[in-house]
């Protein structure tokens, strides 16, 4: 029987050909009307969903596709996927945890780089005909807290090290294999850190750890970069830390309502934007759909998947 999967990312679509040389049949359905279409004329044939953690997988469209076996999520987050739903029905989860962590470490930095140095400020006013000159802040012996020890806090954590920054961070639980100084909440992280990069997964559990008094606590010379996801940031609060100078600037990647940014962020010239690309490489997304096929290859050939996720 043929595997017809249900493409509903729309970022790697240079790499699907990995798919479809493993023998395995596509539907692309990346905006929401290809995928609602796809979905009520198709049904029947799709056994299989990839999507990404914002673009998820809902109840009702489960119950649309009474074949649909299993879904694998590009990248480590799955914040939108009905886990119980795909649980009452048998349906298998598996996600993109680690293959990505390399890039999205480069991206943290550079945006910690980036907004510490005030090096797109400074290009701009160069091109300005400008001369902007800041005495800015170096990174050797500085305090960086990393919030979310997982497969990328860990990959930023190596990378500090190459720039004699100090490592802190806080997670669900200590970690017993590593010699960074574990803070027991986000507000503590925050109060021990010069610098905080979030990295730690989006959902409920997550929702807002960095609020008011978290950014309050990482001070007026402190910066935050965000390359997780925007709900672990209160986003409200930190527009007004920016704007009252609370905290010293702020580089972020993930957005509330993405592709929507708040004209508020836009308009600061001490916040750094970037469109969602942390988790984007030639590297990554090769290997990010080389997982999903070994792991669709597995299952439907009756073995166990290499990622499952677990509600």
């Amino acid at each position: 029987m043929t595997t017809t999967v249900l493409v509903l990312v729309e970022s790697v679509n240079e790499y699907l050909p990995i798919l479809e040389n493993s023998g395995l049949r596509l539907i692309l359905a990346p905006t929401p009307a290809m995928r609602a279409e796809a979905i009520a004329t198709r049904g029947t044939e799709i056994t299989a969903v990839l999507t990404r953690g914002p673009l998820g997988f809902e109840a009702h469209e489960m119950d649309a596709l009474p074949d649909l076996k299993i879904i694998c999520v590009i990248g480590a987050g799955y914040e939108r996927v009905d886990l119980p739903a795909a649980e009452a029905r048998g349906i298998v989860v598996t996600n993109g945890a680690g293959v990505n962590a390399p890039t999205v470490a480069d991206h943290a930095m550079s945006l910690l780089l980036s907004i510490v140095r005030d090096i797109p400020q400074g290009d701009a006013s160069v091109r300005r005909s400008e001369w902007r000159k800041l005495t800015r802040p170096s990174f050797e012996g500085k305090r960086l807290g990393i919030l979310g020890l997982g497969a990328v806090g860990m990959a930023i954590a190596r990378r500090a090290a190459g720039f004699d920054m100090r490592v802190n961070y806080h997670s669900r639980t200590p970690r017993n294999d590593v010699d960074y100084t574990y803070c027991a909440t986000p507000l503590e992280l925050a109060s021990a850190s010069d610098f905080v990069i979030v990295a730690t997964p989006g959902g409920s559990a997550t929702q807002h750890l960095i609020d008011r008094a978290a950014l309050d606590a990482l001070g007026p010379d402190g910066f935050i970069v965000n390359i997780a996801r925007a709900s672990v940031i209160d986003t409200e609060a930190l527009i007004q830390a920016l704007q009252q100078q609370r905290i010293a600037g702020a580089a972020l990647d993930v957005f509330d309502d993405e592709p929507q940014v708040p004209d508020a962020l836009k308009s600061l010239n001490n916040v750094i934007l970037s469109p969602h690309v942390a988790g984007l490489s030639p590297e990554a997304s090769r290997g990010t759909v080389q997982l999903v096929a070994d792991n669709l290859l597995a299952f439907f050939a009756g073995k166990p998947v290499l990622t499952p996720v677990h509600s």
